[in-house]
């Protein structure tokens, strides 16, 4: 079939809406429809029991809500009750307590070690809007819905869907619940079938993510990835499982040492909401990715109003870069845009690749609750 089209295009877009384009060079060879991959072994490929093994997650189905909340919240004190007198009985004088002299505490490197950092860590990241690792304007909602129409060559391609589900656990820890989705359109699937999805699940507290699920289902071939971050080792495993049409049956397996507060290719759409864009304000964060540590860095380069489906906006324009092992990587020309307001809302993607130019663009919005 030849080489991809979106050779070039930066990590997270190429994995938002990798394949939708292959029917660009599927013009030229197909006559006919294309189906999904069919494998009479798909759900095997789902058995991945060392990342089950791994991690104990709890999806909202199993998860009383109430109950995820109170697990967020810091247990109290427990309440004290003094026994009432008797009536007619004389009242007790508590005994003078002599005052003891103030102990001077000395500091252990144990203190040292735990101690809360000066500034929000990690130091690459701005603490402007955040109290610690929280900001202090949460971007999201449960139920919150953006749909968007992914465009090529100014023609329907897919859609783009990218939600916020009920909360998870991971490990007994709060979570944040994100998904993604990529279809292609009826017309396009005709020459390249895609329906991709995956789950991220980012710890509340922290904003880091500990696990993603990947399900592919395209023309030419099915896949099961996952992903767990392990935040107090530091290390990242991946495990994959594919079947294709021209390499058949392969497994994978990846495991690297990763950067503490690194994001995954797939949060790093989410985690970039957190921060306070405006005219100029460069931010910067880590990414995991495929054994490699990178650095996502966007610059704010200008606000306008953008005209949608939806209504009219105020936008606040990103051009994202990523840098690998000290050396930028360039991606092309590049452009999120942001709804200018705590939200943050992904409004537009526009991404010039070899031959011409992928747009997405908001045509559905559920703020949630």
């Amino acid at each position: 079939m030849g080489s991809s089209p979106l050779e070039g295009v930066s990590l997270d877009l190429r994995n938002l809406v990798k394949n939708l384009l292959i029917f660009t060079v599927a013009l030229l060879t197909a006559s006919c429809a294309s189906k999904f991959f069919q494998y009479d072994k798909a759900d095997k490929l789902k058995d991945i029991s060392e990342f089950d093994s791994s991690v104990n997650i709890v999806l909202p189905a199993d998860l009383d809500e109430d109950e995820a909340e109170a697990k967020s919240e810091e247990p109290k004190a427990a309440e004290i009750k003094t026994p009432e007198a008797k009536p007619g009985a004389p009242k007790k004088t508590a005994a003078p307590v002599a005052k003891k002299a103030p102990v001077k505490k000395v500091e252990t490197k144990a203190d040292k070690k735990n101690a809360k950092p000066s500034r929000r860590q990690p130091e690459l990241e701005s603490d402007n809007g955040f109290d610690g690792r929280r900001p202090l304007k949460d971007p999201f909602r449960v139920g919150e819905k953006v749909v968007h129409d992914v465009t090529y060559l100014k023609m329907t391609a897919g859609s783009l869907v990218l939600e916020v589900k009920p909360f998870a656990e991971v490990n007994g820890r709060r979570s944040y619940n994100f998904r993604t989705a990529i279809k292609s359109s009826s017309l396009f699937s005709s020459f390249y079938s895609v329906n991709d999805h995956v789950t991220t699940l980012v710890d509340f507290e922290n904003l880091v993510p500990s696990v993603f699920t990947l399900h592919v289902k395209e023309s030419s071939q099915l896949k099961e990835a996952r992903m767990f971050s392990d935040a107090e080792k530091n290390v990242a495993t991946y495990w994959e499982k594919k079947v294709s049409d021209k390499k058949g049956e392969e497994e994978k397996k990846l495991q690297w040492e990763i950067l503490p507060y690194s994001q995954n290719v797939f949060s790093a759409a989410f985690y970039l909401r957190n921060f306070n864009w405006t005219v100029g304000a460069e931010h910067s964060f880590r990414v995991a990715n495929d054994g490699k540590n990178l650095v996502f860095k966007g610059k704010a380069i200008r606000k306008e109003k953008i005209s949608t489906d939806v209504g009219t906006f105020d936008a606040i324009v990103i051009r994202p870069e990523f840098e690998l092992e000290g050396k930028f990587k360039p991606t092309g020309e590049n452009y999120i845009w942001l709804s200018d307001d705590d939200r943050k809302f992904i409004l537009r993607i526009e991404s010039k690749i070899k031959i011409g130019s992928l747009v997405t663009q908001i045509v559905q919005l559920n703020k949630g609750e």
